[in-house]
């Protein structure tokens, strides 16, 4: 068996299908998540699709004392992989200092212990296209500037990205890659894992597919004036299998001394944009479901249009997305209607 891995927030969507993918590779693994905006019964779909349990530690970052404790009890750890934030921008906009204790304050303290630790020297970062704000031009590449972020969600991957940096600068021993990844979407093709928002979804798909299992009345469009060919949002979706697979090779990378500076950044996407309505018309086509949907004004932080130029992914990291966005529609669908029949229960 390979060695030891850290995922943080390893019981939500990106980290519990990350963590499908490290075992599958023959990693050990320790969950590390607070369940703030996940499930204790993750776990066991994990389990059922890798076949092996992984270890689970509940546990809030931002509790300095217990996370040292965590680490000076794990002290064989090869590796992090750090998922563990809030994620909404809108929820960012109303609740600002919440969104900067969590993401920036979780970090430093994991930093810390990093550093202290005499194993755990290698961190995949869970960064965002949000960085980018909107681009001047598209697609956009990592040597894109960073600009003033259109959120509080936003800013807290810059500054996160600035801390790491600052970090694998100081700190010699600390190596890091920050994956920027575009909007993640889809389900395990198991059926057994996928997104599973507590609430209200804040993302389009578990938006589209809760309302057309009827557990939402209806799905909002916000925006159609927007300067795109049909007036929506448009968006690079990524499936999430794709973007797990991302953070193992990225992961392999450090332990195997690949890497060619200290801290390293690419882009996670396919490099094709499709609009929200593109998105919900292929929902359509793809599970024959007809969606109730209207209009709206709107949503404040929202970029009108961001697309990854995955150049660099693609030759340097060794990584390229498979799937498109039929089968990640599809297989969402599929979580979705697993779901309503009772997989949680």
């Amino acid at each position: 068996m390979a060695g030891k891995i850290l995922v943080t927030g390893g019981m939500g969507y990106i980290g519990s299908h990350t963590v499908v993918e490290l075992q599958q590779s023959g990693y050990q693994v320790v969950i590390l998540d607070n369940l703030s905006n996940s499930e204790q019964g993750i776990l066991d779909l994990i389990t059922r699709v890798a076949g092996v349990k992984p270890e689970f530690v509940q546990l809030d970052m931002q509790n300095r004392e217990r996370l040292e404790g965590f680490f000076r009890e794990h002290h064989d750890l090869e590796g992090v992989i750090h998922f563990a934030a809030y994620k909404a921008v809108g929820e960012s906009v109303e609740n600002p200092l919440m969104y900067y204790r969590n993401n920036v304050g979780s970090l430093v303290n994991l930093l810390d212990c990093m550093t202290d630790s005499p194993a755990a020297k290698n961190l995949v970062f869970s960064s965002s296209c949000t960085v980018y704000g909107q681009p001047d031009t598209l697609p956009v590449s990592e040597d894109a500037p960073v600009k003033p972020a259109m959120s509080p969600y936003g800013n807290t991957k810059q500054i996160s990205e600035e801390i790491i940096e600052d970090t694998c600068q100081a700190n010699g021993g600390l190596e890091a890659i920050s994956l920027r990844y575009f909007n993640p979407i889809g389900a395990h093709e198991s059926g057994l894992l996928g997104e599973l928002p507590l609430g209200v979804p804040n993302n389009l798909v578990p938006f589209i597919t809760q309302t057309a299992i009827g557990k939402r009345a209806q799905l909002t469009v916000f925006g159609k004036d927007y300067d795109t060919p049909d007036g929506t949002c448009i968006r690079d979706y990524i499936h999430v299998s794709d973007l797990a697979r991302a953070h193992v090779v990225a992961l392999e990378r450090l332990l195997a001394k690949q890497h060619q500076k200290s801290h390293e950044i690419f882009n996670l996407g396919t490099g094709t944009g499709y609009s929200v309505l593109e998105a919900v018309n292929t929902f359509e086509q793809t599970t024959r479901v007809k969606l109730n949907w209207k209009f709206s004004d709107r949503r404040p932080g929202d970029v009108e249009k961001v697309w990854a130029d995955t150049g660099t992914a693609n030759k340097v990291l060794g990584w390229k997305a498979e799937r498109g966005l039929k089968e990640m529609m599809s297989t969402a669908w599929q979580w979705e209607v697993n779901l309503n029949d009772g997989l949680m229960d």
